[in-house]
């Protein structure tokens, strides 16, 4: 069975989650030790995880950035929280998607099946485009031996816009790509995973560059 982990320290949440999933062939696990959680994580090697923010000793996103050192699985963060602030922080520093609890299990199901399409979608092992490489596999991004490291989303958008390069990509068409055309995913995501993107493609000091085109959507370009 797939592996998820889910990152929660509400029971009644954790076995919900657990009974749902479980009906779709997931295999739900929780964290048993705070203490030696990254172990956990590191040996559960779930397909995704599930990140609440209010937790013991550090908060979800402390637990992201420790486990982005290491590894690129998809992570949806579930919270009480306001979403607007928190989900664009979340998304900010790695996650893949979020969920406000209360939550509709269904609803549920449906984020960790279009996360996991995202990351299966990939057949492929890289593309090539301005002299810089994506490996597909683990979404690093190279240039003249200088490489970063993209979440699934980011590696998916750079995907479409360099199989589509010099050519204006929608935002409809982005977001049909990435979320298999789910409405309750919205345009702030994609506008904050382009904007991390951007923020990473000028670390990497390359020749390539996302271009907005007003109205239309954007636009992989060469920087002259």
């Amino acid at each position: 069975m797939r592996k998820i982990f889910i990152i929660e320290d509400e029971q009644d949440i954790i076995q919900a989650v657990h009974d749902e999933l479980k009906k779709w062939g997931y295999d739900v696990t929780g964290v048993s030790d705070w203490d030696n959680m990254i172990a956990e994580v590191k040996e559960a090697d779930p397909v995704l995880i599930l990140m609440d923010i209010t937790l013991p000793m550090y908060d979800g996103f402390y637990w992201t950035q420790q486990i982005r050192s290491f590894s690129q699985v998809p992570i949806i963060f579930i919270s009480a929280a306001d979403f607007d602030q928190n989900a664009v922080r979340a998304l900010m520093i790695g996650a893949d998607d979020y969920l406000v609890k209360p939550f509709a299990m269904d609803l549920l199901t449906a984020k960790v099946q279009a996360v996991l399409r995202r990351v299966n979608a990939v057949q492929e092992k890289s593309l090539e485009k301005f002299g810089c490489e994506l490996n597909l596999l683990t979404n690093d991004l190279d240039f003249q031996g200088e490489s970063v490291r993209l979440t699934p989303t980011e590696g998916l958008i750079m995907k479409l816009l360099m199989l589509n390069a010099n050519q204006t990509v929608s935002k409809k068409k982005l977001i049909s790509a990435l979320w298999q055309g789910n409405n309750f995913i919205d345009e702030n995501a994609l506008n904050v995973n382009l904007s991390r993107l951007r923020g990473k493609l000028s670390t990497l000091e390359g020749p390539l560059q996302i271009t907005t085109v007003r109205g239309q959507g954007y636009r992989l370009e060469e920087k002259l």
